[in-house]
């Protein structure tokens, strides 16, 4: 028992090594992982008192954890055994594969990261450039929203800076857990935006296994009271107007609403955005004119713009790219909406038969997608440069003068339909828009007057587009002093 016994050098420092990490994993590592989770809870707190809506449990559940939950979700699994037949592979490949769906879907939200990089980030960013502005169809209604409900942020979809707008400006009121797609599962990309609380959806999946996974992951989040936001259009605006809904995710989120009067209620704001200058709207009308989805924007290109704006920054020659602006739309209840739709269409159960529940869903599942993109398309704000862009296309050629008494012509026009739009000052945005124009090489200045360059054509109807749907069809009509037809002659003349 006392003898001396001889080890050799690495042979001891193995010993110690093991004991050392027997001791942290026993006795340090459980500890520092209290100091850090009440550190952790502390911040939460914190930050549930400033915001509107807290953070839901749901979205502070770790990621392990959620994934472990999902996988073993009764509807999941039937779908992997139903895969698993339909494939002729056995039950724990298809197992593994639903995992790896499972894996990619399910964000790891970081409260440090949310509410302490991405809102510092998305504040400055959008604040160097654009002049940010906010507005309200009903201000009252989302203050009095239910605080037990499930809210659904819906979105018209005009640029990849909607997600930091939005991000920034719904900051007082919760964290938002977006549906992003493909294009941002590039590392370190996806783990930063893992972080902020997004999932991951693959938008042209026919995989049933993999939507099945998504729609119980959407469950999941709707039933556990989680603030999303979701662009029901699917993609990005290619033409600058409103795109048709795609229904899968709102189908999933009224699959999810509780029929219980007593439930968890699911309510929807509309979200509308629109800009005087869309950065990636040259890539998007080419898409547009190519007629297919890939938008071929090399890094290279994307890099030498970034750097040109920080030289012109450096020069004192930078302009920001005019405004962006905001506005959120009357809010809908989806329990308030299914019972005013049963009411008002007796014919869908005729003989007082109950409607299969399927054919129930997809069927209010249009008529919502339908209400909420005319809510989103009514709120839409209305900016110099698409009220400009607008005129120019409907008069041709014109002054920058009679340009400016024509915005204050179809302002009053549109002001009956978009009365709570935030209002500019119209001397001021007449001749930012100008500017704009004017440095795009979107119109040129001949004889005195701004002429639409036909090359650029597309880009004013882009930017028309947008407001299209709010502008009266009764004609504006040209003031004196300006010939209609000598008008258009001089716009036809303008070249590239």
């Amino acid at each position: 028992m006392t003898r001396t016994v001889e080890l050799p050098i690495w042979l001891l420092a193995l010993i110690l090594l093991f004991a050392a990490v027997t001791f942290a994993s026993h006795f340090l590592f459980p500890s520092v992982r209290w100091f850090f989770r009440r550190r952790f809870e502390r911040a939460v707190t914190r930050i549930n008192r400033r915001l509107q809506r807290p953070i839901e449990p749901f979205k502070l559940t770790r990621r392990y954890d959620m994934i472990q939950r999902l996988i073993y979700d009764p509807e999941v699994a039937q779908a992997v055994a139903r895969h698993a037949t339909d494939q002729g592979i056995p039950d724990n490949v298809a197992f593994e594969q639903a995992r790896r769906y499972a894996r990619e879907i399910v964000p790891s939200f970081s409260a440090f990261a949310y509410f302490g990089l991405a809102i510092g980030a998305a504040r400055w960013l959008s604040n160097a450039i654009y002049r940010v502005r906010l507005g309200y169809q009903d201000k009252a209604a989302l203050q009095q929203l239910d605080p037990d409900a499930t809210l659904i942020f819906v979105m018209n979809h005009r640029s990849n800076m909607d997600y930091v707008l939005v991000t920034y400006l719904a900051a007082r009121r919760s964290a938002l857990s977006y549906a992003v797609g493909e294009w941002a599962r590039v590392w370190p990309l996806s783990r930063l935006i893992r972080a902020m609380g997004a999932y991951f959806i693959r938008r042209k999946s026919r995989d049933d296994l993999y939507r099945r996974v998504l729609a119980t992951y959407i469950r999941l989040a709707t039933q556990g009271g989680a603030t999303q936001a979701i662009f029901p259009e699917g993609g990005l605006s290619l033409d600058g107007a409103l795109a048709p809904p795609r229904l899968g995710l709102l189908k999933y989120i009224i699959e999810a609403g509780s029929p219980d009067p007593q439930g968890r209620d699911v309510v929807f704001v509309p979200v509308a955005l629109n800009y005087d200058w869309v950065l990636e709207d040259r890539i998007l009308t080419s898409a547009a004119r190519a007629g297919e989805r890939r938008f071929k924007a090399r890094i290279g290109v994307v890099m030498a713009r970034i750097l040109r704006q920080f030289w012109l920054w450096l020069t004192g020659r930078y302009h920001r790219f005019g405004h962006a602006a905001v506005v959120f739309g009357r809010p809908l209840s989806l329990r308030e909406f299914a019972k005013s739709t049963r009411a008002e269409d007796p014919s869908a159960n005729p003989a007082g038969r109950l409607a299969e529940p399927q054919a129930e869903v997809d069927g209010l599942t249009l008529l919502l997608a339908q209400e909420l993109l005319s809510r989103i398309g009514a709120a839409v704000p209305v900016l110099p440069v698409p009220m400009a862009a607008w005129l120019l296309l409907r008069h041709g050629a014109m002054s920058a003068e009679l340009l400016t008494h024509h915005m204050k012509q179809l302002e009053s026009q549109i002001a009956p339909v978009s009365a709570q739009h935030h209002r500019l000052r119209l001397e001021s945005a007449g001749k930012e828009a100008i500017r704009i124009l004017l440095m795009r090489g979107l119109v040129v200045r001949q004889q005195g007057q701004l002429v639409p360059v036909r090359a650029k054509r597309e880009l004013l109807v882009y930017y028309a587009n947008s407001i299209v749907h709010l502008v009266p069809q009764a004609p504006l009509g040209l003031v004196e002093g300006l010939d209609a037809a000598s008008a258009r002659a001089l716009s036809a003349s303008a070249k590239s």
